[in-house]
């Protein structure tokens, strides 16, 4: 059996590829000058095939692994990180664990779109920050790049998935002015995720704080799962720039 390699991956990836699919995935993930994903190259391979990849080199050496995250590829990137999610996921052993999230936290940089945040932010900084502090977190949130930004919110959905909410609505409340609609979009994703999997009450304490206020993107989001009524009076906040202060509960 072959030793496995980023280029045997690489290459296996290629098969898959389709310049003519390439050409609108690079305009769906904003690849032009100015945009959030300029610059980015694209194969033309769907998210099943790069699985599919993904499943047959996931035993790649860590260092192996690098060489797909830091490509120039955006369909190697994210090989690479549906690998370390399986090989972080898959280990019990806390020393495999620390080397994966340290390579991510090195490498975060190469996370660089929307995709490659979501598939990978929770499974990999939000479980290993699971029984630790999670200051990084508020560093992350804090941080000039958009990425940044985007993985420590993301990150929290690990927390929402076990029925915790302050540390989404503390990350929220640190982007709920954040001026990219990308923020907007997750921050309001998480903030839907917290009513629905952990607290209706804290989402409920955030909206009356916020909900005049804050990005209509982001509050769209929030409250998608809520009652039409509901929707419709925290929608008025945002026209009215107020919270009434008799404004209906969202326990139903």
């Amino acid at each position: 059996m072959a030793q496995l390699t980023a280029a045997l991956a690489k290459r296996a990836l290629r098969q898959f590829g389709s310049p003519e699919r390439a050409v609108g995935v690079a305009r769906f993930f904003k690849t032009g000058k100015g945009e959030y994903g300029e610059g980015d190259v694209f194969l033309g391979c769907t998210v099943p095939e790069c699985r599919l990849v993904a499943k047959e080199f996931r035993a790649l050496p860590l260092a192996e692994v690098d060489k797909l995250v830091t490509s120039r590829i955006h369909e190697e990137r994210l090989v690479g990180l549906i690998i370390m999610v399986s090989q972080f996921e898959r280990s019990s052993d806390e020393a495999v664990r620390r080397k994966v999230f340290q390579l991510y936290r090195k490498r975060m940089a190469f996370v660089n779109n929307w995709d490659l945040v979501d598939g990978s932010a929770s499974y990999i900084v939000g479980a290993w920050l699971a029984d630790k502090p999670r200051g990084l977190l508020d560093t992350l949130a804090k941080s000039k790049s958009l990425w940044d930004r985007r993985i420590a919110m993301v990150a929290t959905f690990h927390f929402i998935r076990n029925g915790e909410s302050d540390d989404a609505i503390r990350i929220a409340g640190l982007l709920v002015n954040d001026r990219h609609d990308l923020i907007h979009k997750a921050v309001g994703w998480m903030l839907r995720e917290v009513e629905k999997r952990a607290s209706a009450e804290a989402l409920e304490k955030f909206l009356r704080r916020h909900a005049a206020t804050m990005p209509r993107t982001m509050l769209r989001y929030a409250i998608e799962r809520l009652t039409p009524a509901q929707r419709e009076m925290w929608m008025g906040m945002a026209v009215a720039g107020k919270v009434p202060a008799r404004a209906r509960s969202l326990s139903r």
